[in-house]
Parts: C-alpha cells; structure tokens; sequence
C-alpha cells in the first residue's frame, strides 16, 4: 500500500508535497504515522462494551513485548470485573505485564480498538461470554457506590386563608430527609411537621419521625437497614420498629422482574394540598389543580394501607384510604427471596409499645410454573405462621393463595384465629388492558395481625377487627376508540364495627374534530361508603380542547356534598419549565402557576369565592448535596434518595440533562440530577443545544449505575473562554511545526497549529496559559493578554512561545494526542 507514491509497511509515510505549505521541513505528523496508533501513556476514556457503555476509566497504553514501537490497551483485573464475565471464563483468562494487563488472546473473538478523536476504548466480545444483562440494567460489578457527602431534601407548604367575618388561619406544613453517605452507608434522619394558627389557637409539631442507616448488599441481592424502620412483608401487616431488617431487594433485580408501586387517584373541588401519609409517617405531600389528579410516583417498598387527605383551598377536608397490597408473591425458577427483621415495636409518638420479636419471610421459586413461600413473626405473647403457593398461569396471569395463622396472649384472655388470602394479576398485552391487583382475604373474629395486637395491648381488648378485604384495580386501553379506562375498588369489613367501601372510576375519550386535534372528554366517578353514615360521592365531568401551541381549555362540571359546581380551565405554559391554569366557576375563580426551577420546583395558588374566602398557597420541593468536590442547590422529589452530581470544572451556566431532567451549572460549575432510579443505568450529557456561545463541550455525555442513595460524581470536559486566531513564534524567530497540538493548564486541546504558526484558539482566558507540544513532548508555553479581543476573527494575535526546561529525571509526556486530563473521575 502507498500513499502520494511512498511505500508504506508497518508505519504510514506522508508525502508531504500535496500539502500547500511554505516550510515542508517543520511538520509534525507522527501522532497520524499509524492507523489506530496511540502513543504510550494513560489516557482517560469511555469504554464501550459491544455498543454498551462502562463508567470511564483512566486505560493505559503500553508497548507489548514483541512490538516496543508499538502500543496495546492495557486492560486491567478491575476493569475485566465490569465486564460480568461468566465464572467458567474467569479461570481461563492469561495475564501479561506481571498480571496486571489482560492478554485477549485468552477469550478468542475479542477485540479491542481506542479511538482517541472520541476518548473512547471499543471491546467486542463475543456475548457467550458474558452474564445475563437488561436494557439501561448494568451488572453489580459495575455499580457505583459514589462519593462521600451530605444532603438535606426537604418539602414545605405554606397557606392562609381570609373567611369573611372570621379571621384568618394560617398554616406551615413539611416535611424532609437530612443525610450523610459514607462508602456504602446511607445515614438518614426524616424530620416532618405542622403549625396551624387561628383566631382560636395555634398548634405546632415538628418531629423526627425516624433514624435509620442502610446499605446495599449486592453478593446477597438485600439491603441492611438499621435503626427505626417499617415492616415491609408481602405476608404480614406494616408496623413501626427499631431493630434490624435484612430483606431482599427487587430494586437490584433487572427492571422486568421488579414490583410495583402504588397510585392514588381522586379529584380536587380547588387547588389543594394532598398528604399521604401511614401510621402518622408522611410519605408524601404535594399542591394540585382544581380537577383530576393521580398520584403515581410513590415508593414501591411502600405496603400496607395509607390515608389520603385532600385538603381545600375553602378549608374544608376529605379522607380516604389506599390499600397498597403487592401483587402475588411469585419468584423465578431456583431463586429464594427473603425478608428478616428483629427488633421491638414502636409508635411514633408514643414510644416503644411492644416487646422484642423476630420475623422471616421467605418465597422459593421451585418450577417454572409454581413457587412457595411462608414466614413467621413472634415475640412474648404473639406467634403467626404463614404459608402459600403462588403459581403462574402463563396467558391467564398469576395467583397465589396462602392462610396465616395467629395467636395472641392478652391480659385477659387468649386469642387464636386464621386468615386466609387469594391474589390474581394479569397483563392482557392482546387486549390492551391489565388486572394490575386483585385479591380477597378473609379473617376469623379472633384473627389478630401484629399491628392489631399492639393496639389491643395499648387498649386492653382487641379494637377495629378486620373481617375481609375485597380489593381491584383494572385498566383498559380501547385504542382505536381513543378510550381509556381506569377502575379501583376496595371493600373492607370488620367484625365489631361498620364496613368500609370505596370505588372510583376514570374514563376518557379522545377525539378530533374537524381542525381541532387531540380533544379529549372525561369522567371521574369515586364514592366512599360507610354503614350507618351518609356516603361521601363525587362526580367530575370535563370536556377539554387545545388551543394554540400548547393551550388547553376545558369545562367541567363537579357534584360532591350534594353540591353542583360548574367551571372552566384554561391552562398553558409561559415556558418550557412554567406552567400555569386559571379557574373560573360559579361564584369564585382561582390560579394555579407550576415553574421548574434549578434550585427547587415551585408552585402557587390562589383562589377567590364571592362572601366566603381568598386563598393564597405556596410549595417548595428541594434539596441541598455537598460533597468534597463541591455543592449545590437542586430541585427533588424523592426524600433522601439517589443523586447525581455533574462537575464542568468551574465553568458556570452550563445546561445539562440527565434522567428526564434539566438543570444548569451553578456558579462554581456544580450541578445536581435528583430522583436518579438506583441501579438503572443512568446517563447526563451537556446540552449542546443551548450552551453559552463561549463554551465548548469535549466530553459531552457520561454514563454510570448507582446504588441506593448514593451522591454520584462524574466529571464533563467542558472548555470556556474567548475565541481568536493567533500567530504562534518561538524565541529564535522560527514557529511550531505544523500539527503541533496547543493545550490549556488542563490538559484540554484549544486548537492545532497550521502552516506559518497560525492557529484558532479556544477556552481563551485573560492572563490565562497555554502549551504547545509536539513530537511527544511539551516544548513551549503561551502567556496570553490580559484584554482579549473582541471579535477574534478581525486580527490574529501575535503570541510568543516560550521553551519549557525539561526534566531530565522524568520521562517525556505523551502529549501529542489526547494527553490525559489531570482530573480523574471516583473509581466505580
């Protein structure tokens, strides 16, 4: 092969005669010699695993024994442990360089490539190599624990309310997560609390309801939490205790063979604050529109059965309760799923309340078709035992059927019952539609679950009994129809005092009509009954057609309390991150305005009834992360949880995206991605689209998988400064030679010198530095001015490039190419 008619072997020669040069004999191109030919040296990159990306790696680039002018990646033991090789591949893997670099020969098929234009290391490997992995699913070995750090999440609302010929009440409300990582370890304190005042009185609280400090247990697929905790079983009811749990984790599973979470649907009379709470802890609290709403981002460790309170900007409440049941307790073919927790019971206000128990749980994935699983809890005075089949019924869904039995020593007398409970899911792909829980339980009068039998013992006598539980939730898709239908139903009974029935039902329909596109017309149905009382219904009827670009206006119709109310909406966005609705009804009117914020998201409410009220409402939901390498203030939602922090190297304002969020940097180039999913595979890129016009990016995307909680750091190349083009001399008169590579203090490549020294200079600072290196050394510094010029194309700056002493004790830096940034990311 020949290349301008100069015979190539081994390395490739240029004829330099095709290039229009004045000086042929100043040119700089070994760093062009070979094809793919990287200089010796560390260099830091991404590597990709068959079209899969890693965590970056510092890889070094080393001459192999039979080639010294040559150059191989050096793949290291830690950075084959990411690989997820199968164990049958790990004992037939050969080392080289004293065991610290893999010979690929040792896996037939491999191949391995480094690519310095885009820092990136390609491997291919033959996937019979590798363990099982998921879409966005990354292995354990490659998880990222992140960096040490503290954080503070908190959520505040605020209201007053002005009734005429009464005086005002005012009202504080949040609720938030202090915390502090160290390698593995997640210490949190979640603190909650209210203050109402009236012209009557004034009452507040604020609390700490509960310590607790966790890790991830990967070799087990579990999780460790110490401290105050919630009994979270699929077989036993939730309650309050400080011990020590030790349960499997879905979480840690691939996504298609996780849980679920629960959802909360209900409608609003006006703008109000919805709080869901359980046994007095707040899960969660948020402001919403007058209207629909469904609440679908709750913790899917959450069990048991919570509260909703809406309250109302007209100061009047509604309650009702969610049950939270898991779908049937299914586990694959040789897997064993496990829950252990010992400790002593305790109420959140009221102390320790119970003695010391123990329990454990377990389900045993014995065929492809049928599981087993049971548990036991007990102390003192209280033994149940638990045990059950789940079976798979492949296109007809799954169901598990199990039966509890309980006994209870009371002061007075002893108490022995049984309970028994049916469970039914199914995903009709075909038809469009998913039984997403249905089951029924059915207790004895002297059945007593573990958070009843607490409450006797404080009460002297078993109170509030449960009898049955009918529960179901159901959803359809009739696309073609443009219909979509939701319904939730859930019937509980007691043996000593009224029954308990709730239902609600939402359907949909959306249409076009003539130029009107993506109309929709809706129903909300829910009613919520109770023997002896006067049911609580309500109705919600809306028809809604966009207007404009990103417009909706809608009428609706709402009958709750025996009362009609008709309104209309419009709502829209000033922004991308602002959103906003005004309401208009019978006798009053209100807005409601939603922004996106880098620092918190907020939102506001206000309302106005003609002889009755005003309202004003005010929400705050964010956080605050520190670490050693920086800090910030960011929006979140998730109390306490995963965090990513993005580092652009003190260069401010720079935007970012990551995990369906966007933020920007803030003044110290520090930028925080919250509500991060733990081990999905999570990836953060500059906003290439909106950057400053003085800021280049070099490394524009990173990608890692972090664990439960973690403070995540990842680095972005990015370049600031002025542009301009410069005309290089060095101190005898002479210029660099062509294909020399100028670099700032960062190690970061600002441009590549042409023909007669000149060159088109990035990331310019005033006062600020730059090296010239070529031929794999840095010869020469820059001292740029201190007032640089406006527009950088008009004049090139004339710079002179003063000679670098050498060390004579140290060893020339692979400076042509990609040298490697000074910064290093955390190890993963």
């Amino acid at each position: 092969m020949s290349i301008g008619g100069v015979a190539m072997a081994a390395d490739i020669q240029f004829n330099t005669d095709i290039l229009d040069l004045n000086d042929r004999t100043n040119i700089d191109l070994s760093q062009f010699s070979r094809s793919g030919f990287i200089l010796p040296g560390v260099y830091p990159m991404s590597v990709q695993l068959n079209a899969q990306n890693l965590p970056e790696k510092r890889v070094a680039f080393i001459p192999p024994d039979n080639d010294p002018k040559g150059s191989e990646a050096c793949l290291t033991p830690d950075l084959i442990e990411q690989f997820g090789l199968k164990e049958d591949n790990l004992g037939k893997l050969n080392w080289w360089k004293n065991g610290e670099c893999l010979d690929i020969r040792s896996l037939p098929g491999m191949e391995v490539s480094g690519d310095l234009s885009t820092s990136t290391l390609y491997i291919s490997l033959p996937q019979a190599y590798l363990q099982y992995t998921a879409q966005n699913w990354d292995l354990p070995s490659r998880w990222d624990e992140g960096v040490p750090g503290v954080l503070m999440d908190y959520n505040i609302t605020a209201h007053s309310i002005h009734q005429d010929e009464r005086n005002a009440q005012n009202g504080f409300s949040g609720n938030g997560t202090f915390g502090a990582n160290a390698g593995p370890w997640r210490l949190r304190a979640d603190w909650q609390g209210r203050v109402d005042d009236d012209a009557t009185q004034r009452t507040q609280k604020l609390e700490w309801s509960r310590f607790y400090a966790y890790r991830a247990l990967p070799a087990l697929q579990a999780r460790l939490m110490l401290g105050e905790n919630y009994l979270y079983s699929d077989i036993f009811d939730s309650f309050r205790f400080t011990g020590a749990a030790l349960n499997s984790d879905d979480s840690q599973l691939p996504p298609n063979l996780r849980g679920y979470a629960p959802e909360v649907v209900g409608v609003a009379k006006t703008n109000a604050k919805v709080i869901i709470s359980q046994q007095g802890r707040v899960l969660y609290e948020t402001l919403v529109a007058a209207g629909p709403f469904r609440i679908q981002d709750l913790n899917d460790a959450v069990s048991g059965t919570m509260d909703v309170r809406i309250e109302e900007q007209d100061g009047s409440v509604s309650t009702f309760k969610v049950d939270s049941a898991s779908v049937p307790y299914l586990t694959r073919p040789g897997s064993v799923r496990y829950k252990l927790a010992a400790g002593r019971p305790s109420a959140l206000h009221d102390g320790q309340d119970g003695d010391v128990f123990g329990t454990g749980e377990f389900s045993w994935g014995v065929t492809n078709g049928w599981s087993l699983y049971g548990g036991a809890i007990t102390d003192n005075n209280y033994q149940a035992f638990s045990v059950g089949v789940g079976r798979d019924l492949l296109a007809f869904g799954a169901i598990s059927l199990d039966a509890t039995r309980s006994q209870a020593d009371l002061s007075n007398e002893t108490l022995k019952g049984a309970s028994y409970r049916l469970s039914y899911s199914k995903n009709f792909v075909e038809y469009d539609s998913q039984v997403t829980f249905a089951g029924y339980r059915f207790s004895q009068k002297d059945f007593l679950s573990m958070s009843e039998y607490l409450d006797a013992r404080n009460y002297d006598g078993p109170v509030g009994n449960n009898k049955s539980l009918y529960t179901a939730t159901f959803n359809k898709q009739f696309r073609d129809a443009g219909l979509s239908v939701y319904l939730n139903y859930s019937n509980q009974s007691y043996w000593d005092r009224s029954d308990t029935q709730r239902w609600n039902l939402a359907v949909a329909r959306y249409f076009s009509m003539g130029t009107i596109k993506n109309a929709s017309v809706s129903l909300n149905m829910f009613r919520t009954q109770e023997r002896d009382q006067a049911n609580s219904d309500g109705i919600y009827v809306s028809v809604t057609l966009p207007l404009g670009r990103s417009g909706s206006f809608s009428s609706g119709m709402n009958r709750s309390q025996n009362k009609n109310t008709y309104s209309a909406r419009y709502s829209d966005r000033l922004n991308e991150r602002t959103n906003y609705q005004v309401t208009a009804s019978d006798s009053s009117v209100g807005g409601y305005l939603s922004h996106i914020g880098d620092s918190a998201d907020i939102d506001l409410s206000a309302s106005l009834e003609e002889n009755n009220y005003t309202s004003l409402s005010f929400s705050a939901r964010g956080g605050a992360t520190a670490t050693a390498n920086g800090a910030a203030l960011h929006r979140s939602n998730s109390m306490g949880g995963t965090r990513l922090m993005v580092d652009t190297l003190g260069v401010p304002k720079v935007p970012v995206r990551g995990y369906g969020n966007s933020t920007r940097t803030n003044t110290y180039g520090k930028a925080v991605i919250s509500d991060v999913s733990s081990y999905y595979r999570t990836a953060a890129s500059v906003d290439l689209e909106n950057l400053p016009s003085n800021v280049e990016a070099t490394q524009s995307v990173t990608q890692l998988t972090l664990t439960e909680g973690a403070i995540g750091y990842r680095t972005l190349e990015v370049i600031a400064g002025e542009k301009a083009m410069a005309v290089l001399h060095l101190a005898d008169g002479k210029t660099p030679p062509f294909g020399a590579t100028v670099k700032n203090t960062r190690q970061q490549d600002t441009g590549i010198v042409n023909d007669g020294g000149s060159v088109y200079l990035s990331g310019m600072q005033p006062g600020g530095q730059m090296i010239v290196s070529w031929g794999g050394a840095e010869h020469c510094t820059v001292t740029l001015p201190d007032v640089l010029p406006t527009d950088g194309l008009s004049s090139a700056l004339s710079l002179l490039c003063h000679a670098v002493t050498p060390d004579k004790n140290a060893a020339p830096a692979p400076t042509t190419v990609g040298t490697p940034d000074t910064t290093e990311n955390p190890p993963s």
